[in-house]
């Protein structure tokens, strides 16, 4: 199904909830194991700070139950102690998408009230207003 960029509202920080170096080729074959049609999320930053592409941002993620239609979802791998470099590529990235959907809140995974997963991990909106990034 398409994405369309006009609903865009939220851009979501979820983490891998791993230990391992996975990268999105990984998280592709787990989520095909699950039945999706592949990747759920538009974009993975691995553990040294390299940005792989997921979906492409003309499709529905499946990342968020319920917001998939109007959401994009990045995915840092790791669990609750992400590297400098990830985190240095997760501003850049959430600067960009910001920029190109103004209208879209930041928020974690964890903000959503149809789940229980605290994923990422950290408070996605006090890491933002830190960095001068409107959540």
């Amino acid at each position: 199904m398409l994405l369309d960029p006009q609903k865009i509202r939220y851009l979501v920080v979820h983490c891998s909830d791993t230990d391992a170096d996975l990268t999105a080729t990984d998280i592709h074959a787990m989520h095909l194991g699950f039945g999706w049609h592949g990747i759920g999320y538009h974009a993975v930053i691995c553990q040294d700070g390299t940005l792989e592409p997921g979906r492409p941002h003309y499709w529905v993620g499946a990342h968020v139950y319920d917001h998939n239609e109007e959401s994009l979802g990045v995915c840092l791998i790791g669990r609750e102690s992400f590297a400098d470099a990830q985190m240095a590529t997760l501003e850049n990235l959430l600067r960009d998408w910001h920029a190109r959907y103004p209208r879209a809140k930041i928020c974690g995974h964890c903000d959503f009230d149809n789940t229980e997963k605290t994923c990422p991990n950290f408070d996605v909106a006090a890491w933002c207003v830190a960095r001068g990034i409107t959540p």
